[in-house]
């Protein structure tokens, strides 16, 4: 839509040069009545200067006077060939493939990208407009339909896994180096520290006794008759049994040839093994991942899972310190930081970006000129003839007082001419 400005202004300069039209007209007639020969004949020259300039600058946009006169309404009548002509203007000028790659090299996008990432304010801003599109994505998933398409689409994939075939390189990747053993040590001190607890202690002290009790129940009573404490007596084997295993971890965890850990890498390798060529362990490892999938519980689990990780996004996004902003700031400012102070990937990013647009470009050059023709042609033609005129025509309208001047100067000239002859 044009700017009211700009079109009041266009009013303006249209009156002007109408009003010269009209003057000279008037100073023609009055020229003629009072026999001024000289003012005559510079107002008949601008009159004809001001109206074929007139008709010129109208023909551009329109038919003059509302007559369908050949060759007038230019613009209008050659709508489709100006979008055709703009559009390849556009495309083999601004859009040239090598042209967009030079400039784009030239412009190394990788350091200014760094240069804006690593200002906080730049960061925040980034992440604030990234959670936006969180929110929006949030609010996408949480329709019934979606969720049911995403869990479907999530319980698709996973059947299609080979787990057995997965647990096999997972297994073998963690024998790597004896990884494996590094876990059975991880593994030996936490079990270590769970035996220390007193909870743990008391609870195996009770149970000892109420095994005792159930399965023994004469041995017990015949205790508390010479006088020893059940009680007291389950604490002190729950004690002894207790020490026993902490010296047996004890034992594992300071010798790296220990039976244990040779048992345990040959229950490792023997795992591997069946998972790497024994097709019935196979098959009941993919049964047992199908069964797994198809459980009810598994699928109430992932949609609770969801809730609970969707309420506490959205309830994070609504804080005026969301933690997620912030997390996402600090990250933006990190990357900032790394293109900075490594060249080789500013180096690699602009490259790649370079690459990426040179093989885009021709598609999308090709692609823009035709958006904008079809555009083009799709204008009404009122309204390409407002934009234009708008854009263009009170440097129109200067042609029109141009030609009414310099009209009746060729008027005086000619007059001054015939009058040397004669």
């Amino acid at each position: 839509m044009a700017a009211p400005d700009k079109m009041r202004s266009l009013a303006r300069m249209k009156a002007t040069a109408t009003s010269a039209l009209v003057a000279v007209a008037v100073l023609l007639v009055l020229a003629r009545s009072q026999g001024w020969s000289w003012i005559g004949a510079f107002a008949e020259a601008a009159l004809i200067g001001a109206l074929a300039d007139w008709f010129a600058v109208v023909a551009l946009f329109r038919h003059p006077l509302g007559l369908p006169i050949p060759h007038t309404a230019i613009l209008p009548r050659n709508k489709a060939r100006l979008a055709e002509n703009l559009a390849e203007f556009i495309r083999e000028r601004f859009l040239d493939t090598a042209s967009l790659v030079a400039r784009l090299r030239a412009a190394a996008p990788a350091d200014r990208l760094a240069a804006w990432l690593r200002q906080p304010l730049n960061a925040d801003l980034l992440a604030g407009r990234l959670l936006v599109v969180f929110a929006q994505s949030v609010d996408f998933m949480d329709d019934p339909r979606v969720r049911r398409l995403f869990l479907h689409a999530v319980r698709r994939r996973a059947s299609g896994l080979d787990i057995a075939d997965g647990l096999g390189r997972l297994l073998d990747a963690m024998t790597e180096h004896g990884r494996h053993q590094a876990l059975l040590d991880e593994g030996l001190r936490r079990v270590s520290q769970w035996l220390d607890e007193p909870d743990v202690r008391q609870g195996f002290a009770g149970m000892i006794v109420d095994v005792a009790g159930r399965e023994y129940p004469k041995v017990v009573a015949t205790l508390g008759l010479v006088g020893i404490n059940p009680t007291e007596l389950g604490e002190r084997v729950s004690a002894g049994i207790l020490s026993g295993v902490h010296g047996l971890l004890q034992e594992i965890a300071q010798d790296p040839t220990h039976p244990r850990r040779q048992a345990f890498d040959e229950l490792i390798a023997a795992y591997i093994g069946r998972l790497a060529h024994d097709d019935a362990f196979r098959a009941r490892v993919d049964r047992a991942k199908r069964e797994f999938l198809a459980h009810p519980a598994v699928g109430v689990y992932l949609r609770d899972l969801w809730d609970d990780v969707r309420a506490w996004m959205s309830r994070d996004m609504q804080r005026a310190d969301s933690r997620l902003r912030r997390r996402l700031a600090s990250a933006i400012v990190a990357l900032g930081a790394s293109f900075a102070d490594n060249v080789m990937l500013r180096e690699s990013f602009n490259e790649h970006l370079a690459r990426t647009v040179e093989a885009l470009a021709p598609e999308l050059r090709d692609g823009l000129a035709g958006h904008i023709a079809s555009t083009v042609k799709a204008w009404n033609d009122e309204d390409l003839v407002r934009e234009i005129e708008v854009s263009v025509g009170r440097d129109l309208q200067f042609i029109r007082l141009n030609g009414t001047f310099v009209g009746g100067l060729i008027g005086l000239a000619l007059h001054a001419l015939n009058q040397f002859v004669v």
